[in-house]
């Protein structure tokens, strides 16, 4: 894999000779998998997983030994567990450090939320009586977004397709406010080898000033005493150090500390002269892929005032509505999650029905008889044609 010559000098020289070679000996190596567990659906135990260890510094997440096919997992599809990269999972323990403890329902905002990773985690961290908008301004992206959030099944948490100045035009004020901004993706490298093409120095520089106007507006939406978590999955200090001490002199920004082992061998800040708390995960040192977080607080009293007025939000579907369930083989939810046609037991009741898997649900179907129609969404279909012999399930329940 060739490394841009660019890259390779502003890393090496941000890095250092030792830290820059074991971040080229990870290209080498294969990248690890890990995946979080939904904790709504898989709290009452009575599941287990084979060969996997713990990610550290996330609840309910795990390393798992190699990397299955999850598209022909139902589980996958159930929600029953998120697909997550485990340095961004570190979300988590920002979060069990510093979430308020406030009496009052906790407003959150997730402002550049697509896929969903973060956003799913932020949900299920938060206490049930919150409210959590996870924000994605394209709309091909919003719809992906969409799809997961749904998935995951947790009430209270509504998916937005504007831009940061339409929340800061409609004077909506949040208690949390995560943004994991736009960024030139040095950290993906290893992951997306389309991410090396696109890098460049011009790159850099449009990305670092884009973020500023991204938080700028961002800030104006958090409350006084808010908690604000700034991340990215790059490198350079211009996109994280120097952004975060720009919200210092510029927002009054007051930069937190998470607590961290040294074990998880994550690094602090690579520029020179700012020694505040920040987190960088860098291949071949931590378990993980790149990424930047820093974690910081508004000025002021948190007062808890209401929210002045709404945005629009993307309509969800009703996935599980009240209706009866019926069990699926492995072979009927693979062709149900590719919006095939159904033939159900013949004692199942005529009308719409709720289909499952191993107990968790996937959708719905309409049973007329001699047939069910699929009701499941024709975007979110498994297209591939080829399916495995042999079902081995990620979790077991």
């Amino acid at each position: 894999m060739q490394l841009p010559a660019d890259f390779i000098q502003i890393t090496e020289a941000l890095m250092g000779r030792e830290r820059f070679e074991r971040y080229l000996h990870s290209f080498e190596e294969d990248a690890p998998v890990s995946i979080r567990l939904n904790p709504k659906k898989m709290a009452e135990g009575g599941w287990k997983m084979d060969d996997v260890v713990e990610v550290p510094w996330c609840r309910n997440a795990f390393y798992l030994k190699s990397r299955p096919n999850f598209t022909f997992d139902p589980l996958f599809h159930a929600g029953c567990y998120y697909v997550q990269e485990a340095a961004s999972m570190f979300l988590d323990e920002a979060l069990r450090q510093h979430l308020p403890a406030d009496a009052h329902p906790l407003a959150a905002l997730d402002l550049c939320a697509a896929p969903g990773g973060k956003s799913t985690l932020l949900r299920a961290a938060l206490p049930a009586a919150c409210v959590l908008y996870s924000n994605e301004p394209m709309r091909n992206r919003a719809s992906i977004l969409l799809e997961n959030v749904q998935k995951w099944g947790y009430e209270n948490h509504l998916v937005t397709n504007l831009f940061p100045k339409d929340y800061r035009k409609a004077k909506m004020r949040f208690d949390v406010i995560l943004c994991d901004v736009p960024c030139s993706g040095e950290g993906m490298f290893r992951k997306d080898e389309a991410t090396i093409k696109e890098w460049s120095r011009q790159n850099v520089e449009k990305c670092w000033q884009l973020q500023r106007d991204i938080v700028s507006e961002a800030w104006q939406c958090l409350n006084e005493g808010g908690l604000f978590i700034y991340s990215t999955c790059t490198f350079n200090t211009k996109e994280n150090e120097e952004n975060i001490r720009w919200m210092m002199d510029e927002l009054g920004a007051k930069v937190l500390p998470v607590e961290t082992k040294a074990e998880w061998h994550i690094t602090g800040s690579l520029l020179e002269g700012f020694a505040e708390p920040v987190y960088r995960f860098i291949p071949g040192i931590t378990r993980s892929e790149g990424l930047f977080m820093c974690v910081m607080r508004k000025a002021g009293e948190n007062t808890g005032r209401a929210k002045k007025q709404s945005v629009p939000t993307m309509t969800p579907l009703d996935l599980h509505a009240d209706a009866p369930r019926v069990e699926l083989t492995y072979g009927q939810a693979i062709d149900y999650l590719r919006h095939e046609a159904l033939v159900l037991p013949p004692d199942t009741p005529r009308g719409i029905v709720e289909v499952c898997f191993m107990g968790q649900p996937l959708g719905m179907a309409k049973n007329i008889g001699n047939r069910a129609n699929n009701l499941y969404p024709k975007e979110w279909r498994i297209k591939t044609t080829h399916v495995p012999q042999d079902y081995e399930p990620v979790v077991r329940l």
